[in-house]
Order: structure tokens, then C-alpha cells, then sequence
């Protein structure tokens, strides 16, 4: 999870951040497919603990910087807390991923920037204007083309999404309260360390011995979530959310076509109505927060992935 997604003052390279945004949507595509690959085969508290295990060798540069902070009690709590939500929604995420098309739980993960907003309100006293209310009733909206109740069976996939995203918005607004009081460096750190903690007992309780290549997969997936939250970060010092924020839409397209040539999935117009309409949604209240010229709360669509 990125957590350098606030606005960079003096950023004047639309370009490069539309073309960073890009790269950074195709990376977290993979991401997706990797785990709906492997998804068969691993339980998903294992998969995402070895993912986070992986994901670890990655702290290594922020060792240093990390271990020259020392954080009180109640931000050692606020952690355990954020790592322990965080947790759990991975676990999720992993689990809708092996039961869903690879469009629907992307459109889904869409939700999480709304769940910010509404969530940012009560713990963070945000003021929720008229503008903002419609934009979250469109993203409700979109929620529910996608779900269809009443048309169509919901799987315990899209209730698994569903909590999933709400639970990254939870993790969000933690992330940003501590960054706010301490270096980047240390909220990214704790957050990996503490997931892998929260993840161990899951994983234990449902381990299989892993093969060689699904171990290969985890590790893959690890290396192309950290390049893609670096490539984010980089989209977002060369251009404001405002321009980024809509290219993130593309994901969904690159979702729905690999879902239809490697998975074959078919092609759900439905789904990728709900998800223009939540995307709209976040992208509004983004454009928003910039015109007000406040410290943007939400964060990019893709900035709640694993």
C-alpha cells in the first residue's frame, strides 16, 4: 500500500504522471493476475502471507531511517491496529480474487477512495458538502450496476470485496494520521511488517506446503507491488491527482481484457458501467479537494492494492 498519495506542490509534468500512472496500472494488472493464477491452488491467508514475506526484502534500504524513530505507545498501537485491518483485508482481497473475475473485483476495489471520504468525516471531522454527498450516492450507484442483487446471485466473493475495500479505507485513514506525525518511511515499514505478523496465524491455520513456482509466483508478485507503488509514487510528484486520478480508469479496461484472453472471463458491460461511475465518482471528489485547496484525503483507486 502507497502512502506518499498526497498532492506534491509545484508538480507541472501532466505527462509524465499520466504516462507513470499508466505503467503503474499495468503493474498492479499483474499483480491481479498473478493471484487469480495462483488463487487455485494456495489458500488465500498463505498466498498473501507469503506475499508480505517477500515483500519484506524490500524494507531492507529503510532499515536505517526506520530504526532511528522511536515511536510512542499510541502509535505502536495505531499500528498493530492498522496491520491488523490491513491484514485481514488482504486476506480478503486474495479470497474474492479466486472467486471473482478479475473486471469485477477491480471495479470493486474502486470503492475504497469513497469508503475514505465517508470514514474521514467521522474520525477526521471532514466536512461532507452537498457535492460530495451526490458523488458518494453515484459511487453507491456504480456499486450496485455491479452487483446487481435481486438480478443475479452475490458470491461470498463480492461480500469478501466489499468489506475488503471498506477495511483498506480504514487502513488508509490510520496511514495518514501516522504519516502526519512520522516519516514515510517508518508508516511503509511498519504497515508490511505488521501485516506479515497479523498474517502468520491465518496462514498457519490453513498451511500447505507451497511448490516451487507458486513461491516463485508470491515472490513475483512482491517484486511488481513494490515497483508499482513506486511508479505511483513517481506519477504523483510529476502531476496532480487531478490528472492521474482518471487515467486509473484504463486499469479496468486492462482487467477486463486480461480477465477475457487469459482467464476467459467474459466481457461484462455492466461491471464496467458500475466502475466508470465509481471512478467519476472519486475523481470528482478529487477535483474537488483541489479546487478547495485542501490537503487531499482521497486516495488514488489503485492506491489499496496489495
Amino acid at each position: 500500500m502507497s502512502e506518499t498519495i498526497s498532492p506534491v506542490v509545484g508538480q507541472n509534468r501532466p505527462v509524465a504522471g499520466v504516462l507513470w500512472m499508466l505503467i503503474t496500472g499495468a503493474l498492479f494488472v499483474c499483480v491481479t493476475a498473478i493471484v487469480r493464477y495462483v488463487g487455485a491452488g494456495l489458500p488465500a491467508a498463505e498466498a498473501a502471507f507469503l506475499r508480505y514475506i517477500f515483500g519484506l526484502f524490500f524494507l531492507i534500504p529503510l532499515l536505517r531511517p526506520m530504526l532511528r524513530v522511536r515511536p510512542d505507545a499510541r502509535q505502536l498501537r495505531f499500528f498493530a491496529l492498522r496491520g491488523a485491518v490491513h491484514a485481514i483485508a488482504v486476506m480478503l482481497w486474495f479470497f474474492s480474487m479466486a472467486r471473482l473475475p478479475i473486471a469485477e473485483v477491480t471495479a470493486m476495489n474502486y470503492l475504497s477512495p469513497v469508503y475514505v471520504t465517508l470514514l474521514a468525516v467521522v474520525f477526521l471531522k471532514e466536512k461532507l458538502a452537498a457535492r460530495r454527498i451526490i458523488a458518494v450516492l453515484v459511487a453507491l450507484l456504480g456499486a450496485m450496476i455491479i452487483l446487481r442483487p435481486g438480478v443475479r446471485a452475490i458470491d461470498a466473493g463480492h461480500l469478501a470485496m466489499l468489506i475488503a475495500a471498506m477495511l483498506f479505507a480504514v487502513s488508509y485513514l490510520i496511514a495518514k494520521i501516522m504519516a502526519d506525525e512520522l516519516p514515510s518511511e517508518l508508516v511503509v515499514g511498519m504497515m508490511s511488517i505488521t501485516v506479515a505478523i497479523g498474517l502468520a496465524p491465518f496462514a498457519y491455520a490453513v498451511w500447505i506446503v507451497p511448490t516451487g513456482p507458486q513461491m516463485g509466483w508470491m515472490a513475483l508478485t512482491a517484486a511488481i507491488a513494490t515497483a508499482g507503488h513506486y511508479t505511483m509514487t513517481l506519477a504523483f510528484k510529476a502531476a496532480p491527482v487531478t490528472v492521474t486520478q482518471p487515467v486509473s480508469f484504463l486499469q479496468l479496461v486492462w482487467a477486463t481484457a486480461l480477465g477475457f484472453f487469459a482467464f476467459g472471463e467474459g466481457v461484462d458491460i455492466w461491471v464496467i458501467a458500475g466502475g466508470a461511475l465509481i471512478l467519476a465518482s472519486v475523481s470528482f471528489i478529487t477535483w474537488r479537494e483541489a479546487v478547495l485547496k485542501r490537503r487531499a484525503i482521497t486516495p488514488a483507486a489503485m492506491a489499496t492494492k496489495v
